[in-house]
């Protein structure tokens, strides 16, 4: 009999150095919003907006820390010395790309954290966590170390819990975490299939791959984490992503599908061999019939639904059947909007539909599904987690008015190399953990 379990939702909380610096070539957004001025305190308050109205749902919502920036560790391993103040402004006149990268707040977007396999799916029948070393941007590179002692302090419990290093920094083994990871199941606690979808087979070099925008993650990074989280064939498909639709824009499959439960929302163009994918799905769930919600390129193009990141949606659990939580963007183009109201009236799994405004975050390409990394605990598991980290009433206040109390409501590029930035975000972050309970996780910390 299954353990009774939830699926929770870690939601990144956007960090005081949120920007548009354009760093992530293949994410068309990203790209084409660069110089933007960006309002930090109001994509943070954005992102708390929708943990709390998730949160009073019902739903067991989490928040994970943004990360310090500017990473002045990283500049001194590139050779930059002196006071914090030298450096910044050695970078910022030699190097502004490189100012860019390290201050980027791109660790908001949790999904890209980790890859998580329920203690349902593993040999040891502990939760796993690997986090993604996010090779393929050098801005995203540098977020593995804090993000794992992250996991570590609020999942510290080795009974119920497994951590591993990230795999080895190099384009071989590309990972991009959750981003690209989906797990489908008959009920949170039972065994399930975990679909990892990969962008390339780095050492098949005759294999199909994009040609204009890189494969951020690789079929070999997908199999060195199955193997480092203990998955039998039996809970595990890997699938190749179309990689038209990754030259299209869709530099992740969350940005393109979205599955929970035995639910399993995606483009027609999602993946190279559909009818393979579904197939190999239906053949290892167990306790329930594969519910696939495909949506064709005469209902949504794929350009709209790169713009309106339809797939880059929450799909939730409720008692009715499927919710799906999008952004607002899509009831701006017609022909997503249109797609929702069929989708509403069809009488599908997905039963009703909710926005939620994250525009700062999409600005720079990032939805809904970008903030959350889900977690699937049993109540042994949600009981050993660091509560600390769990938003309730009193935890949203006093994070709203942290993030008041700290934010700039104005950032530019130019601002990035002001030391006072710097000290502002330490002297935020420094009261963030003592808020939380994670103790000393950032290296200005130790």
């Amino acid at each position: 009999m299954a353990s009774k379990a939830v699926e929770a939702n870690f939601d990144g909380l956007v960090g005081p150095t949120h920007n548009y610096a354009g760093l992530s070539w293949g994410n068309v957004a990203s790209k084409s919003n660069v110089n933007l001025i960006a309002n930090p305190r109001e994509a943070a308050l954005q992102g708390l907006a929708k943990m709390k109205r998730l949160a009073d749902l019902g739903y067991v919502q989490g928040v994970l820390p943004p990360h310090e920036r500017p990473h002045m560790p990283t500049l001194r391993a590139l050779g930059f010395e002196g006071s914090d103040q030298q450096m910044l402004e050695a970078v910022a006149r030699s190097e502004p790309s490189v100012l860019a990268a390290v201050s980027s707040a791109s660790a908001m977007w949790t999904a890209n954290a980790a890859t998580v396999s329920p203690s349902a799916d593993t040999a040891d029948h502990r939760v796993h966590f690997t986090p993604a070393n996010l090779s393929a941007k050098f801005h995203r590179s540098i977020e593995h170390p804090v993000t794992g002692r992250a996991l570590k302090a609020i999942f510290s419990d080795e009974s119920y819990f497994a951590h591993h290093p990230a795999l080895p920094s190099v384009s071989q083994f590309g990972d991009e975490g959750a981003a690209n990871h989906t797990r489908l199941c008959s009920d949170y606690g039972a065994p399930g299939v975990e679909l990892f979808v990969y962008g390339q087979e780095v050492f098949n070099e005759s294999g199909p791959a994009p040609r204009k925008f890189p494969a951020r993650q690789t079929l070999e990074a997908s199999r060195a984490i199955a193997r480092l989280h203990g998955l039998a064939d039996s809970h595990r498909v890997f699938a190749q992503q179309n990689p038209a639709a990754i030259d299209a824009g869709v530099f992740h499959n969350d940005v393109i599908a979205v599955g929970n439960g035995h639910c399993l929302f995606y483009h027609e163009q999602a993946f190279l061999d559909e009818a393979q994918v579904l197939a190999d799905i239906r053949a290892r769930l167990t306790g329930a019939e594969l519910q696939p919600v495909r949506v064709t390129s005469a209902q949504v193009p794929l350009a709209d639904a790169v713009a309106s990141y339809l797939f880059n949606s929450q799909l939730l659990e409720t008692a009715e059947g499927m919710m799906l939580a999008v952004p607002g963007e899509c009831r701006e183009i017609a022909s997503v909007s249109q797609y929702l109201d069929e989708l509403l009236a069809s009488g599908g799994p997905i039963t009703a539909v909710d926005m939620f405004d994250v525009k700062q975050s999409m600005r720079n390409g990032g939805g809904p599904a970008c903030l959350r990394l889900r977690v699937v605990l049993n109540e042994q598991e949600l009981a050993a987690i660091n509560r600390g980290v769990i938003l309730d009433d009193a935890l949203y206040e006093r994070l709203v008015t942290w993030v008041n109390a700290h934010y700039r409501d104005q950032l530019s590029q130019a601002d990035l190399a002001d030391p006072m930035l710097l000290e502002e975000v330490r002297k935020a972050l420094d009261e963030l953990t003592g808020i939380l309970g994670l103790g000393s996780i950032y290296d200005f910390q130790r």
